[in-house]
């Protein structure tokens, strides 16, 4: 009986949201306290709360995305009306928070961890992005929106973790393109320039996809990727391995080797798989591969200009040193190339 009027009063209320439209939304968040300063606290269980915030929140964490910054925690104050992910397309949606609900439309889908989605007005932040029932469709950040599917993977998956299969990928003339590989994914068939073609026999449209569709996968799958070099069509069985950086974290693929980068190039983390190296936290690299970086995008992009070791030099303290570091690239038997053919 306390179900069935559980059930009603959030039916109510949900009809009336949407009666009311975004000044009900408005409402909501007011009365759930779904905003406070730069951290949302949305609630979406009667005991849970989803919380994105660059900090650890003071509360049980249930699970936590080090990527995208996302934590589930277990809520002492109630709210009666937890806020809904929409499974259904959304006639119209708005950046909403407790003072303004500033409607659009997203104009670029989430590309992966890197590249967050975009909205086609100026958004505040941080704030929900709500259809007019206030359901959610995505968070808004000062990154751009991270959408609603990678909420609902968050919230349903019993893992926070996401595939790699060794590349990183964007769309190069309406074509899913290869333009980075990391050299520390064991046996890595792919090459800069290779166009995705299809991911187990489906075709690829655009890297948005592609690359949910990787991330979203099962560690130590197999997949069969066919892709277009030059004239000739080449289609590789690659294993998923697990993915140790993008989103809120470096992503130099120097991470797969256990080190992690400020947005200046100072180290920030060594984890125990890069002990050995003499490398201490504070030290800031200055070159890869003789080549001068000032991002972390630089060091993707030259980390893959090597003849089977990475030379990395760093500055401490006055002194410059350098750190070589072999790649994985020449080592056979992680992957099968099951097809391979002149277009």
């Amino acid at each position: 009986m306390l179900r069935l009027a559980f059930v009603l009063s959030l039916l109510f209320f949900n009809l009336f949201a949407c009666k009311g439209g975004y000044d009900s939304c408005k409402l909501k968040i007011i009365n759930s306290k779904a905003i406070e300063n730069s951290t949302l606290s949305i609630v979406v269980a009667k005991d849970k709360r989803l919380i994105y915030s660059k900090f650890p929140p003071s509360a049980k964490i249930l699970k936590h995305d080090i990527f995208l910054n996302l934590y589930l925690i277990e809520a002492k104050d109630s709210f009666k009306h937890p806020f809904t992910i929409n499974n259904h397309l959304a006639m119209g949606v708005a950046s909403v928070d407790a003072k303004s609900a500033i409607e659009g439309k997203i104009t670029k889908r989430q590309e992966g961890l890197n590249n967050f989605a975009t909205f086609s007005k100026k958004t505040q932040t941080p704030a929900l992005l709500l259809n007019s029932c206030c359901n959610l469709e995505g968070i808004v950040t000062d990154r751009g929106i991270i959408e609603k599917i990678y909420l609902e993977r968050f919230l349903s998956s019993n893992s926070s973790d996401y595939g790699d299969v060794g590349i990183r990928v964007s769309d190069i003339k309406s074509v899913v393109t290869i333009d980075k590989i990391d050299p520390f994914y064991k046996a890595n068939p792919f090459k800069e320039g290779d166009i995705i073609v299809s991911l187990d026999g489906k075709k690829v449209y655009n890297s948005a996809t592609f690359i949910r569709q990787i991330l979203f996968s099962k560690i130590g799958a197999s997949k069969s990727i066919k892709i277009k070099r030059g004239k000739n069509l080449h289609e590789f069985r690659v294993n998923v391995s697990k993915r140790y950086g993008g989103g809120y974290l470096s992503d130099t693929f120097l991470e797969r080797k256990g080190i992690y980068f400020s947005p200046n190039l100072i180290i920030t983390e060594i984890r125990d798989s890069f002990d050995g190296y003499g490398l201490k936290v504070g030290d800031r690299l200055i070159q890869v591969n003789g080549k001068k970086v000032g991002s972390t995008t630089d060091i993707a992009a030259y980390i893959n200009d090597f003849n089977y070791t990475v030379s990395l030099l760093f500055f401490r303290e006055g002194f410059e040193f350098f750190v070589n570091i072999k790649g994985e690239i020449e080592k056979k038997g992680a992957w099968e190339e099951v097809n391979s053919s002149a277009n």
